[in-house]
């Protein structure tokens, strides 16, 4: 892999922003504009021929303090946070990524691409035309993240209902959703409605002390 990582980085110098070797992967982080240069090369000079997954990534509160166990009160599963303490979404600047995972079956080689995309308009050139993998996976990006494919012939939600609110998996989403659904006999059909219940961000259960390496002599 390390001498993989030397020969991308000088068949690539002069369009890879950064690039890092890690367990044993290699991530290449590449310019919104280049994303169909990088990737027909990789797949015509490098051998990776299979595109295993394209996902989004929300980075708006990366690092944010709200999941913190020590700011919350009460016992067990039903500990949780207002929300109060949340970073605000980023608004500017780079809050998405796209992220490619390539797989050579001919020299048996992993490669991340990392592509960040602006807050405001994340769009990034589709590549169904390079592998036609990558259908679904956009169209999962698109749906969860918001994220929009240049060139995709069939950009449109893959898991939620056609009528959705939002994208689930941007940071800014609340967790309770926008809308409730049910079935409405006297209409005969699903019905949307306003959310009926409260808002509040379960926290993870932390076992602090287990009685199983309690030690009756200390």
């Amino acid at each position: 892999m390390e001498a993989l990582q030397t020969k991308l980085e000088q068949h690539f110098s002069k369009v890879l922003l950064d690039y890092e070797l890690l367990h044993g992967e290699i991530t290449l982080h590449v310019p919104v504009d280049s994303i169909l240069e990088v990737c027909e090369q990789l797949r015509d000079q490098f051998g990776f021929d299979q595109l295993m997954d394209v996902c989004g990534v929300d980075y708006s509160e990366y690092g944010g303090s709200a999941w913190e166990t020590k700011a919350a009160s009460g016992h067990g599963f039903s500990r949780a946070v207002d929300g109060e303490g949340h970073m605000e979404p980023v608004s500017e600047g780079y809050r998405f990524a796209v992220v490619y995972h390539l797989l050579s079956i001919q020299h048996n080689q992993r490669l991340r691409i990392k592509v960040r995309l602006q807050a405001e308009f994340p769009i990034i050139d589709s590549v169904t035309g390079i592998w036609n993998s990558a259908n679904w996976f956009e169209r999962e990006a698109f749906d969860l993240f918001g994220i929009l494919f240049d060139g995709h012939n069939d950009l449109r939600r893959i898991l939620t209902d056609y009528g959705f609110i939002g994208h689930p998996f941007r940071k800014d989403f609340p967790l309770i959703g926008n809308v409730e659904m049910r079935y409405d006999a006297e209409q005969k059909r699903v019905i949307y409605e306003p959310v009926s219940i409260e808002e509040r961000t379960l926290v993870p259960r932390v076992i602090r002390d287990d009685n199983r390496y309690y030690d009756e002599n200390r």
